[in-house]
């Protein structure tokens, strides 16, 4: 049985952890990254099933950054991106689609909900 992948890439560690306790409630392999960066390197070794993407990070890479160098690289085609952000503005909704991303859910969120969305995108 194939258990999901899921990046959880927020700066913030207490929305980690939500997000983490949320996930515990699916039967999901979950990994954490706080920043553009190390996001990037994780989703290349990890080839996860689902990176779930905050936008604004500390460093050189945002989350539309981190979302378009995914859906950008061959090797991980297939890898699900839900923007999970504060940032809820059209235009934002807008440069997420152009980037590629799967899904965008606007913060605070419904961990249910949260749930569902997740559970909707993944095979």
């Amino acid at each position: 049985m194939h258990i999901p992948k899921i990046l959880v890439v927020e700066d913030q560690a207490e929305i980690r952890h939500l997000i983490r306790v949320t996930l515990a409630c699916g039967q999901f392999e979950v990994n954490e990254a706080a920043d553009g960066g190390s996001a990037l390197q994780q989703a290349q070794s990890l080839k996860p099933d689902l990176v779930l993407l905050d936008v604004m990070m500390p460093g050189d890479l945002s989350g539309f950054d981190v979302c378009r160098q995914i859906k950008a690289n061959p090797a991980m085609d297939g890898v699900k991106v839900m923007m999970l952000t504060a940032l809820g503005e059209v235009s934002d909704v807008d440069q997420a689609r152009d980037c590629g991303a799967d899904a965008y859910w606007v913060k605070p969120f419904s961990p249910a909900e949260l749930l569902d969305q997740i559970e909707a995108l993944l095979p």
